[in-house]
This record gives C-alpha cells, structure tokens and sequence, in this order.
C-alpha cells in the first residue's frame, strides 16, 4: 500500500458526510413560532402585513391569536382581509396628544390591538392572517407581542425580544424593522446628473436577505462537490 492511500480513503467517506449534514442542515427549518411577513417595510407607507401563525402541539388546536401593536409607534388605520371560519376584533386607543398626518388631519387614536377567534388551526397546520395598515411610523422598528391561545387552555405568549449579542429567546415576538423611504431613481445630484439607481431589494416573502437565498445551496453544494472530487482522485490509476 502506497504511504497516504489510507489517509485518502478514510478522508472520503468523512468527506461525504460533511457535504450531506451541511445539506440537510441548511434544508431544515427553524423552530416554527409567531412571526409577521415581511419583515421588513418603508416608514410612512401603507404596507399589507400577514401574521403566520404555526400550531405546535400534537394534541390541541389554535383557537384565538391577539395581535397587540406598540404604544410608542402610532398606527392611525387598519383594515383586516377576511379568513374563513375566523372572526376579528379591532380594538383602538385614545391618543394623549393628537399626531397630525401629512394632508393636516388630526389623528385622535390608534390601532391598540386585533384578535382572531372562532376558527381552528389543526396540530401540523399554520394559519396566516393578513391586515393592511398605515401609515407606517417614523420610528425604527414595531414590535408585535401576540399571545397564541390553543383549544386545551394553553397560551404562548410570544412577546420577548432578543437579547443584544445573546441567544434568541424562546418565544420571540414579532419584528418589524422600518427604513426610509429610497430616493426616487430619477432624481439628479446636485450636480444636475441623475442620480444612480437604488439596488433591488431582496424578497421580503420571508423575511430574509437575497443572500440567504442562494448561499446556503452554495454551501451544501459545494460539501458534495469536494466528496466527489475525493472519489474520482481516489479510482485514478496510480502512476508506474
């Protein structure tokens, strides 16, 4: 036996097994729980949100979802798109002191809290509920604390916020991060030349970066790739 032949052959099937886990770990889903997709809008727009919402348990169903909006980030108007079997409930605040809107309307309360019940989500089933609101804040982000309550008396409530460089916590609340507003594509510098483009924006359907999209696929592919590439030097005819 030629000196590394071994080292060689116990390097392909570890080779192998690498490329597989990395494949099927960028494949599998994270822990389901309540989010609000996308999750990512324009500040002072009016944008269609829809909370995903998961059933966790084996032996229960989800009867109720309770969406509570933020008291620091005012919300004059929402409208809720219907979902079959389900029924809503929109409860507003009165505002301390009235906002004005860009048209010079004074705005007296806001959106405080929605609630679905009288439907059913089966264990293994989620269940998306969409509402159309705005205008969106001047502020950072919005953050949704719903509480999640299931035929056997169970509640999640899904209100914690991760910590800064720790751990995400168990039961995260939905996020929602809020940008300016991109400057139009056509408007010139103060030079008079137009000004360049504003790069696309990744999907938002879920959330996530255009970047997520293809460099997990990358990465698994490229495990295999090696495997294989391992193989082919391994049944190459030693030379005389």
């Amino acid at each position: 036996m030629k000196p590394g032949k071994h080292a060689r052959s116990a390097a392909l099937p570890l080779a192998l097994t690498l490329g597989l886990v990395a494949a099927v770990g960028l494949a599998a889903p994270a822990t389901a729980h309540v989010t609000v997709n996308p999750r990512e809008a324009t500040k002072g727009a009016f944008v269609k949100l829809a909370f995903r919402v998961p059933n966790e348990e084996s032996n229960a169903s989800t009867t109720k979802l309770e969406v509570a909006f933020p008291d620091d980030a005012v919300v004059p108007s929402v409208t809720i798109r219907p979902t079959p079997g389900w029924r809503f409930t929109i409860e507003r605040r009165a505002l301390t002191t009235p906002v004005t809107d860009d048209d010079g309307n004074q705005i007296t309360e806001a959106v405080a809290r929605i609630t679905w019940d009288g439907g059913v989500i089966a264990p293994e089933e989620f269940q998306e509920f969409e509402v159309s609101l705005g205008p969106l804040p001047d502020t950072d982000r919005m953050v949704f604390k719903a509480l999640q309550t299931y035929s056997n008396g169970d509640v999640v409530r899904w209100i914690d916020l991760p910590t800064p460089g720790g751990k995400d916590p168990d039961h995260p609340a939905p996020v929602l991060t809020l940008t300016a507003a991109q400057p139009d594509a056509t408007t010139t510098s103060s030079t008079g030349a137009p000004a360049a483009a504003a790069a696309p924006a990744a999907s938002a359907g879920d959330g996530g970066t255009g970047l997520e999209s293809w460099a997990g696929p990358a990465l698994a592919g490229g495990g295999i790739v090696l495997a294989l590439l391992l193989l082919a030097r391994r049944r190459r005819p030693a030379a005389t």
